[in-house]
């Protein structure tokens, strides 16, 4: 098993990150799976999960990717995720953690994952064990058959009915507003290709985010296949509930991204 140092340790933003190893988890021979690919995983206080998770991800991303890094990006949790997390690192080389110094929201953590990933290819599910990651390979094979973004959508929600509620009223506003008609816009279980991402002006640090990346995906043509995944309860640690402040900041951050896109659709094109 052979290891590539792509970059060396750096610290900006207020960001701290290890140096980038990533494994070599086959012969470049091999067929039907990713050249490379990048995993990370956006954790708020789940230090009951991280762990449990991690090692999954290491037993089954061989079988998807030639080469591979696994990202733990902590959101300035104030459990053991963190350092759950560092110890992770310490023993597993395609491990690294990059943490925020405080809570910066779930936008934020998803703009860290997708800066620090440095694969061609780019997987996110959450750090709450509701996916099964093993379900990857679905997506995959999607990707190998052509499709540049590949969302996976839940067959069967798992959560509270007003969680299914406030997703509904939630989609028709994206699609009334954006056009966007994707069956599941906040399913945390998404594979991209990095070079469609790693430029994208994404601006939103809250809920919005999965909503932004996809429209802004949309507008540069990309090809995006819808495929369904399990979704499973939550099984330890405590799940967060959509407080005041992040649902205004969400409305914020929709109406300033439709009138972003509104802009940029007024502006004309240079002359040739």
């Amino acid at each position: 098993m052979a290891f590539r140092l792509i970059r060396g340790l750096r610290q900006d933003e207020g960001i701290v990150t290890d140096a980038v190893l990533v494994r070599d988890a086959e012969p470049a021979s091999r067929q039907g799976v990713l050249n490379e690919l990048s995993v990370f995983f956006p954790a708020h206080n789940e230090e009951e999960n991280i762990t449990p998770l991690v090692c999954s991800a290491l037993e089954v991303l061989p079988a998807f990717a030639r080469r591979f890094e696994i990202i733990v990006v902590d959101d300035g949790s104030n459990d053991g995720t963190r350092q759950e997390a560092e110890r992770l690192a310490r023993q597993h080389a395609e491990v690294r953690c990059v943490s925020h110094p405080r809570n910066r929201g779930y936008g934020g953590a998803l703009k860290t994952g997708l800066r620090e990933a440095r694969c061609e290819w780019v997987f996110f599910t959450d750090a709450d064990r509701q996916f099964d990651i093993s379900e990857l390979g679905l997506l995959v094979a999607e990707a190998l058959r052509g499709s540049d973004v590949v969302i996976g959508y839940r067959r069967r929600r798992r959560d509270p009915a007003h969680r299914w509620i406030n997703a509904a009223l939630y989609r028709t506003m994206i699609r009334l507003l954006f056009g966007l008609k994707v069956r599941d816009i906040d399913c945390a279980f998404k594979l991209l290709r990095s070079d469609l991402v790693r430029d994208l002006p994404l601006k939103s640090e809250g809920a919005l985010i999965s909503a932004e990346l996809l429209i802004r995906l949309r507008k540069r043509g990309a090809r995006i296949k819808e495929v369904s995944v399990t979704h499973y309860p939550r099984v330890a640690g405590k799940q967060s509930g959509a407080s005041l402040r992040v649902i205004l900041r969400m409305f914020r951050e929709l109406f300033s991204l439709a009138r972003e896109l509104r802009a940029e659709e007024r502006v004309p094109l240079p002359r040739t």
